[in-house]
């Protein structure tokens, strides 16, 4: 007979949502000693639709947070070269050290969420799998004071907490049942296609830009790489939907570099085509009288940027440390802090999105995105405690 769930009387904190964006709050906030409830619907270390590409900010926080090692053991690779490709132009560029990074990663999500909620559960997180979130629980004065959690024993419990944190993605379910207003929309989205590749040579990753499409290639886990293919809505409809095209995927690298479209040919593909078929991003509201949001669920953007993730890890830090402190001043100040750090990565990724650019005009959007990231990392080397958080 299987043994039946038992929760505590009360935990500090319940987090909905085990990736990497809950499990990192959840990882931080019990090395701080907080007790913490985790719960997820999937399975531990199943696979999702993933940039997979960490930026240097991600690394360095997973660095300092004990995790990096577990992820390199992994087999994930070092990338040190990325190269930017515009029409026939190549720009390649070495990833130099700074901030105590010489290379960056991009596991697959089968690896890097189970390296982030093994760490909270060794940091002593109650981490339970299998577990939906349906609602939250109010007082007579509105306050969230918990969270009704289902089926477990083919019940839905009561679970007491001091604050509920929707870590659950783009179609959070706590920020529907909180009524997190969105602060802002994003005008575009691109749509996607991708899928993993055995045999493609690793050269570091390589993003290419045609008229109106983009592409890349992701060195990542079991020596595979992620190819894509991101187009506009309306081609995503024709191609995909439609079905006009029998390879959308090879169709777009074909036309874009036909040299790298022939080399992805002579790989092995190793999943079936994966598709995206375009959200556009938000920033939320991202907290209120016992609850809270982060990752997606707070914010999102355009994925063509690849640095989802990074915001996720950013962020993580900046809840939990919220969160500890025992304010809404501090949670205030946790959304002011990523409304400040997002606002020039939103606009950016937004406006390539749009697809509109000429070669030279994405060039400088490029451009303006790096300095944007070399000042987020900055940002969390003046502002997020370099020796407190590891394991």
């Amino acid at each position: 007979m299987k043994p039946k769930q038992t929760f505590a009387a009360h935990y500090d904190a319940i987090v909905v949502g085990a990736r990497c964006a809950g499990a990192s709050t959840a990882m931080l906030l019990a090395r701080q000693g907080a007790r913490v409830l985790v719960v997820d619907w999937a399975e531990p270390g199943s696979d999702t639709m993933s940039t997979h590409a960490l930026m240097r900010g991600a690394v360095m926080q997973l660095n300092r947070w004990g995790v990096l090692d577990t992820i390199v053991a992994a087999g994930t690779p070092a990338i040190r070269t990325t190269t930017f490709q515009y029409g026939d132009s190549v720009v390649p560029l070495a990833i130099k050290p700074s901030h105590g990074v010489d290379a960056l990663y991009a596991p697959r999500r089968t690896v890097l969420d189970r390296a982030l909620i093994d760490a909270a559960r060794q940091a002593g997180a109650d981490v339970r799998f299998g577990v939906s979130f349906k609602d939250v629980i109010r007082d007579p004065q509105g306050r969230v004071v918990g969270a009704l959690l289902g089926p477990i024993d083919s019940k839905v419990q009561e679970v007491r907490a001091d604050i509920i944190i929707g870590a659950d993605g783009r179609r959070s379910s706590v920020a529907r049942r909180v009524d997190a207003r969105t602060q802002c929309q994003a005008r575009n989205s691109i749509a996607c296609v991708f899928a993993y590749f055995d045999g493609i040579r690793d050269t570091g990753t390589r993003w290419l830009y045609g008229a109106g499409t983009g592409a890349g290639k992701i060195p990542t886990n079991d020596g595979q790489h992620c190819i894509f293919a991101a187009m506009s809505q309306e081609r995503f409809q024709t191609d995909i939907r439609v079905g006009q095209v029998a390879d959308p995927l090879q169709a777009v690298l074909d036309e874009i570099d036909p040299a790298f479209g022939a080399q992805v040919a002579l790989g092995q593909r190793r999943s079936n085509a994966q598709t995206f078929a375009g959200h556009k991003g938000y920033i939320r509201k991202s907290w209120g009288p016992g609850w809270a949001l982060v990752g997606d669920a707070a914010y999102f953007k355009d994925p063509l940027t690849a640095h989802g993730i990074t915001d996720a890890l950013r962020d993580a830090e900046g809840l939990a440390n919220a969160v500890s402190a025992g304010t809404y001043q501090a949670l205030e100040t946790y959304q002011r802090n990523r409304d400040g750090l997002s606002h020039d990565l939103f606009e950016i990724s937004d406006e390539i999105a749009g697809m509109q650019w000429s070669f030279s005009e994405l060039q400088a959007l490029h451009m303006k995105l790096n300095a944007a990231l070399s000042a987020e990392q900055d940002w969390i080397i003046d502002n997020y405690d370099v020796t407190a958080l590891a394991a």
